[in-house]
């Protein structure tokens, strides 16, 4: 430690002394909210010297400065930072160097504190030379106020790590006389300060964790959206609608959640879940995501369909020129056949067309007429073997197609079609009952919940977030038990897994990027999601919170097209529940 006269005083503490700082030293350890944290280390210091004042830099060594975190003066009656109201301190920070010169800042007491890592102890600012205190002069000029002794202390730590200074102002006799800062308090900060910074650098360390936790986090979320150029919102717009109905639920103060709240642990854990409910996607293809139809892969292939009925229309009209030419009948009875072949193609294609949009069900009798109008067949002359990759040559090396093929049929599910988890045959994909997802392609996209729980399981959470597993895990279940993958019921699922599920419902009807869906309309929405809450797929209290607190209209009027926001009346809506949100 130095003086202000330059000279070095050792240090030496009692078993009383000792027993204080042990004492302080393990509630500084204990505490966990880092703006509670720097003020204790700052009002214990000031206890110590009985100053009348003190500021607490914390170091910022990406940009080589001291930022005011916290700054007090009992006799002005200032209180800046920490946990008091006035959190903003509007001092710029100071530079540990010049910005133009790059040498060093020696002439402010605190910028030298933490260069040198050495205590620094002047008796009277007013008769300093070392260091510059003309902005303590100004400051007392204007305010009436009479800075006099300091105490800056370097607050490092047990590598010698600077991570904060500590300035004490103003050291008071019993009677209130201002006097230096004494050996016995330089004794007593100087050993706080060892306390102070292992308890900093932890808050630090925890919060930089924390920091690349959530990065990280968010990065899988981005990349799983990135995925699809439809779905690219989904995971950043679901943590918005379920934190607005987190927030609904915990300021309910009626009804089914007025006894409902979440801890910090338990908000951050639902922050996690809800930007990681979706991460087993990374597992599933984008065309199995962004399937708008029942043909798509990386393409629809109704257009290769369509080509094949280009050729049998081409076909049918030789066969009639040929005919023509031929006065084998009368030219109206072979243009009558023409055209009644041309018909039937027309009309069977617009049928493969339309159940490949899949947005209505099909029965028997049309998935019958599918395998009917696959039997046809067209004159095939290029080999379909040739510009295959190898991939695709080993698929069919069993089952070898001729070269050419006066009888290729007009639909196929052929063996190679089968691969990598998936078939897809053309004649099974256009035979899907509703939607466009074959149900090995539905099971992959539902098992995305269990690759979910699976990533998240292999991530060693600590304990008082560990139940983000829970929470991300559950947004496809069902409140009957009929959801998966656990099949759960509603009274088997915290509040916050609950929430989740109607935040994921809410955003995939509301988004606009789509391809298998258009826009829908806000009161659609609503619809459905009340037949959704009536018939045991979603909480019912949750939804009816969901309407009465109007996040459902908040939500819309931030993030969904103008186009598709309309007037709800959500009495209509509201779903019985009867039972309490908790047991």
């Amino acid at each position: 430690m130095v003086n202000d006269n330059g000279a070095d005083e050792s240090v030496s503490l009692t078993a009383e002394e000792l027993d204080r700082l042990f004492n302080i030293g393990i509630a500084l350890s204990a505490e966990q909210d880092m703006d509670v944290l720097l003020e204790s280390i700052l009002t214990t210091a000031k206890e110590f010297c009985n100053a009348e004042g003190g500021t607490l830099y914390l170091m910022d060594a990406a940009q080589n400065q001291l930022v005011f975190s916290i700054l007090q003066n009992d006799k002005l009656g200032i209180k800046m930072g920490g946990t008091s109201e006035k959190k903003e301190i509007p001092f710029p920070p100071l530079y540990l160097y010049d910005p133009e010169t790059n040498e060093p800042n020696y002439s402010n007491i605190s910028t030298y504190a933490a260069l040198t890592e050495e205590i620094v102890n002047v008796p009277d600012a007013y008769d300093s030379t070392r260091f510059d205190f003309s902005g303590t002069h100004k400051f007392d000029k204007k305010s009436g106020y009479r800075s006099k002794s300091f105490l800056t202390v370097p607050l490092k730590t047990r590598t010698g790590q600077v991570v904060a200074v500590l300035q004490l102002i103003n050291a008071r006799a019993p009677s209130g006389e201002t006097i230096n800062f004494s050996k016995s308090m330089q004794r007593l900060v100087e050993a706080l300060s060892s306390h102070a910074a292992v308890a900093i650098d932890n808050q630090l360390l925890v919060t930089a964790q924390k920091n690349v936790l959530e990065a990280f986090l968010e990065v899988i979320a981005h990349a799983i959206d990135d995925k699809s150029p439809y779905t690219g919102a989904h995971c950043q717009r679901v943590p918005v609608i379920a934190r607005m109905i987190a927030l609904a639920a915990v300021m309910s103060q009626d009804g089914a959640f007025k006894d409902f709240e979440m801890s910090e642990d338990e908000w951050y854990a639902f922050h996690l879940a809800s930007w990681l409910h979706d991460c087993g996607k990374v597992t599933t293809p984008e065309y199995v995501l962004d399937k708008a139809t029942k043909l798509e892969t990386v393409n629809n292939r109704i257009h290769e369909v369509r080509a094949r009925f280009e050729i049998l229309r081409r076909d049918a009209h030789i066969d009639y020129l040929k005919k023509r030419l031929a006065g084998t009948e009368p030219k109206e009875q072979l243009l009558a056949q023409f055209n009644d072949r041309v018909r039937k193609l027309e009309d069977d294609f617009a049928f493969l067309a339309a159940s490949n949009v899949g947005t209505e069900p099909l029965n028997d009798e049309q998935v019958a007429r599918v395998r009917e109008i696959a039997k046809q067949t067209y004159h095939r002359y290029f080999d379909k073997t040739l510009g295959l990759s190898w991939d695709e040559t080993e698929r069919i090396k069993d089952n070898m197609p001729p070269k050419t093929n006066p009888a290729e049929p007009l639909l196929e599910d052929r063996p190679d079609h089968i691969f990598g988890g998936y078939n897809r045959g053309e004649i099974h994909n256009l035979s899907i009952a509703r939607g466009t997802l074959t149900p090995e392609e539905a099971k992959k996209i539902n098992s995305h919940v269990e690759k979910t729980i699976e990533m998240l399981k292999a991530i060693p959470f600590p304990s008082h977030i560990k139940n983000v597993v829970e929470y991300a895990g559950g947004h496809h279940e069902r409140m009957d038990g009929k959801g998966f993958p656990n099949h759960l019921t509603r009274f088997e699922m915290s509040v916050p897994a609950r929430i989740l599920g109607v935040a994921d419902v809410f955003e995939a009807l509301s988004s606009s990027d789509r391809p298998y869906k258009k826009p829908k309309k806000l009161s659609e929405i609503v619809a459905i999601m009340s037949g959704m809450a009536k018939g045991g797929h979603i909480d019912p209290d949750l939804f009816n919170l969901f309407l009465t607190a109007g996040v459902y209209r908040e939500y819309a009027e931030q993030y969904m097209k103008e186009s598709q926001i309309d007037e709800v009346d959500i009495q209509q809506y509201l779903a019985a529940t009867g039972t309490p949100a908790e047991e």
